[in-house]
């Protein structure tokens, strides 16, 4: 029997109007389709190089160590967390939706000592109770997430970091949601690791994480290094910590690869890179302030327009992420419906939630290529017909004037 072989991959062009992934960015994609390079051909390198230069303004940060972890955000995430922690350590979680709860079960594997401050889902976790928190555990490694897309929550962070260094704790930041859209400020926040997505703000596909580590984070780290037995240097020495706990994920040695020495740890994903040095190209010519100003005019043109529209919108405005916006479903509406009439006759994709939201929230994310006036209108435009169609009842074309006022109101302060 013949093997199927299957059609040629032919998606639809649907518009990504969810909490991620968004639409790429053309110019991404056709970075992408560049020609394959030896991993340590001097162009390669170059690039690598290159990329590390992009991504330090993007994470506001003048660290050294500043590169690319192969795999998806979650990739990043572990990799930072696994290098960080040891078995035994104790790990403060700054938890207020579900990737703090997500950093809590990555850590459980390492078989850290979890401890965690908590804030119900729709608010942050103010900086009095994480010191609370750090008074009364003294964790070695205190962890959170910036932006929470499934609270479409923000959390503050000017502070945060001096604040963990002056219990003597590191700190790492989840920036996933974030990076490219609301500003991150790695040095100003004072933190020692930031990790990062390409599929979200940065407008690319998922499967790159951009990575950052403070001069402290990557002392922490060498002092575990324990070079795998088949590419031993004699210019590479371990430390005298406990061995990092994965290979792939092995900070020690990811570092030496991107560095001078090119330890041959791995084979850098070549068309990902790609992809991450054009994201990071974008970002900067179109100017950071500009960006995240887009990205403001973005989340509250969806937040005027859905109030308009007569929707709830869930949670905190104060600390409301630039570019998800979470709306509450109306009890007479079936949500699942909706998702699909936007699919189905608009091409348009909404979010459903997770947790104690999970059909409660519809999330609307507006970031990278797709925070743009004439998406969210259309976005808006077909939200408000198919509402209308399962017997909602809501002013014709308030929500898209609501939206384009709002928009402009922003790009004009």
């Amino acid at each position: 029997m013949a093997t199927e072989v299957f059609g040629e991959i032919d998606p639809p062009q649907r518009l990504l109007m969810g909490p991620g992934p968004v639409n790429a960015h053309p110019r991404v994609l056709r970075a992408m389709s560049a020609d394959l390079l030896g991993q340590f051909d001097p162009e390669m390198t170059a690039y690598m190089n290159e990329v590390m230069a992009l991504y330090r303004p993007i994470f506001g940060t003048q660290n050294q160590h500043t590169f690319l972890i192969d795999g998806t955000a979650r990739a990043g995430i572990e990799a930072a967390l696994v290098s960080l922690v040891a078995p035994g350590d104790t790990v403060l979680v700054v938890n207020f939706g579900r990737f703090g709860l997500l950093l809590t079960e990555i850590l459980g594997r390492i078989g850290a000592k979890i401890e965690t401050v908590d804030a119900p889902w729709g608010e942050v976790v103010s900086l009095d109770a994480v010191e609370d928190a750090l008074k009364r555990v003294r964790p070695a490694v205190v962890a959170t997430i910036h932006g929470d897309t499934s609270t479409t929550m923000a959390q503050p962070l000017d502070g945060f970091g001096a604040l963990c260094r002056q219990y003597g704790a590191l700190s790492y930041v989840d920036a996933t949601a974030t990076i490219g859209g609301m500003e991150i400020a790695a040095d100003r926040w004072d933190v020692d690791v930031v990790t990062g997505g390409l599929q979200k703000c940065l407008g690319g596909p998922s499967g790159s994480a951009p990575i950052t580590l403070s001069e402290a984070a990557a002392e922490r780290i060498v002092a575990r290094r324990h070079v795998e037995r088949g590419i031993l240097r004699e210019d590479i020495d371990d430390g005298d910590g406990p061995r990092i706990l994965s290979n792939y994920f092995d900070l020690a040695m990811v570092m030496d690869y991107w560095s001078d020495k090119r330890l041959n740890h791995h084979t850098e994903a070549t068309t990902m890179l790609y992809g991450a040095r054009e994201c990071a190209r974008i970002v900067l010519q179109e100017g950071l302030e500009r960006r995240y100003a887009r990205h403001r005019a973005a989340g509250r043109a969806v937040t005027a327009g859905a109030r308009a529209l007569g929707l709830e919108v869930f949670g905190d405005d104060r600390y409301r992420m630039s570019n998800v916006t979470g709306l509450v479903i109306p009890a007479s509406v079936d949500g699942e419906a909706v998702r699909r009439r936007m699919r189905e006759d608009f091409e348009i994709e909404i979010g459903t939630a997770f947790g104690p939201l999970q059909g409660k929230v519809w999330r609307i994310g507006a970031m990278g290529y797709n925070a743009a006036k004439h998406k969210v209108l259309i976005t808006l435009g077909a939200l408000e017909t198919v509402l209308r169609s399962e017997g909602f009842s809501c002013p014709a074309g308030a929500g898209i004037e609501a939206a384009l006022a709002a928009w402009n109101a922003e790009l004009s302060a």
